[in-house]
């Protein structure tokens, strides 16, 4: 939390920036896809605009928003983890969460719609992993909602709904339901996930904007999803994976160890199903449209936490009968391996100026000249002025508090 907090006024990335101009512009009481286009569903836009609503139209409010998402998932994380093993997995998976969402190499300083992805769908599953006689139809309802929310954030997060269901008939099985109170729990829970879509459609509709909506998240994405071909796929996640898991490894290689070992070792077996099959359906999320890029692998950071609290479980009950001393060993190489990364990358989270990391993380981005340029479009230019970006850069948009005079806020299609 310290590292975010230093690091609050690093500058708007692109994707920042479209989710903060759609904010704005609802704050202004545009709605989306009126004057900017784009392919995601509006729950991020929506997000942002709260965001903003309560702590003001800056870099730092929005980046103090996206702490408090981190915070909130980290509590889940540890929840979750608490839940399924025991308090002590919990509070290393909850570590693992907190140094792997924070890292450059998935772009975690940035307010990606990954991490409000994440929430409402760890949120959902925290209300189906308890006994399912505590079932009711509160309770899946408002889990349902949680994954319908996670989907409104970025469609891929469908598949962490699937996941829910699945979860939730497989535990349902397992206590004896009939078929009938199967399909009536998955009739309540399909229905709280779908609930919230059906409201902001016909929102979307009631302001005139269902066509363009339709347009954009469903027809435009379809095609862009089909742009690079399937024998590209393995190429492009190998270097993705790579680059992710980067001086990251520690953690990655005690999630594996639990991973394996988690499943021979009877009292953390479900917790470790659980876990794989988490990563299962998060892995499936990042497959549409074959991109894999950086900020995608926050949605299975939480599946890869956890699997590092079950190994962080097995070893600890493995020496729990030894000596102090070798516990005292074990603890400490425990908190090394979740140090390491932070110490590795210590450059970029500890030692350097918030503009400088955003060129150490985006040589290549425009971002900390997006300020100067907005700072002297505002000053040249009414309230009243449209100006129009010849590039990807939304943030422009933003900071200078001028509409586009085109809804077309990205170029990648012309390049």
């Amino acid at each position: 939390m310290m590292i975010r907090l230093r690091l609050l006024g690093i500058p708007l990335e692109r994707d920042e920036g479209e989710y903060a101009y759609a904010g704005q512009l609802m704050l202004q009481g545009i709605p989306p896809y009126k004057l900017a286009y784009n392919m995601k569903f509006p729950g991020t836009y929506g997000a942002y605009a709260l965001i903003m609503a309560l702590l003001g139209q800056t870099v730092v409010a929005i980046h103090l928003g996206l702490l408090f998402v981190n915070a909130a998932t980290i509590i889940l994380i540890f929840l979750l983890g608490r839940r399924l093993v025991g308090t002590q997995p919990g509070i290393v998976s909850a570590a693992a969460y907190a140094v792997l969402s924070l890292s450059p190499s998935v772009l975690g300083l940035a307010g990606h719609a990954t991490h409000f992805v994440v929430l409402p769908a760890l949120a959902g599953l925290l209300l189906l992993t308890g006994s399912p006689r505590s079932y009711g139809v509160t309770r899946l309802f408002a889990s349902g909602i949680c994954f319908g929310l996670a989907v409104l954030m970025k469609q891929p997060a469908v598949f962490f709904a699937f996941f829910g269901a699945t979860y939730l008939v497989f535990q349902a099985i397992r206590y004896g339901w009939t078929s009938k109170q199967i399909l009536s729990g998955i009739l309540v829970f399909t229905s709280g996930a779908i609930s919230l879509l059906a409201i902001t459609c016909l929102l979307l509709w009631r302001v005139g904007v269902f066509g363009d909506f339709w347009f954009w998240t469903i027809d435009y994405a379809r095609q862009y999803g089909a742009l690079i071909p399937v024998a590209q796929a393995p190429r492009i996640f190998i270097d993705s994976l790579r680059e992710v898991i980067g001086v990251n490894w520690v953690i990655w290689a005690l999630a594996g160890f639990g991973a394996v070992a988690g499943v021979w070792e009877e009292r953390t077996r479900a917790a470790t199903l659980f876990s794989i099959g988490l990563l299962f359906f998060a892995t499936l999320a990042l497959l549409p449209g074959f991109y894999f890029r950086y900020h995608y692998f926050v949605l299975i950071l939480p599946a890869i936490s956890l699997l590092a609290g079950i190994a962080g479980s097995i070893l600890a009950g493995l020496i729990a009968k030894r000596s102090i001393a070798l516990q005292a060993l074990v603890a400490v190489m425990f908190a090394a391996v979740l140090v390491w990364p932070i110490i590795a990358q210590r450059t970029c989270l500890i030692e350097s100026s918030p503009l400088s990391v955003s060129s150490m993380i985006y040589p290549e981005g425009p971002f900390t000249e997006s300020l100067k340029i907005a700072k002297y479009v505002r000053a040249h230019t009414s309230p009243e002025d449209t100006i129009a970006v010849l590039g990807s850069e939304p943030q422009i948009y933003f900071y200078a508090q001028r509409h586009s005079a085109t809804g077309y806020i990205y170029t990648y299609g012309l390049m």
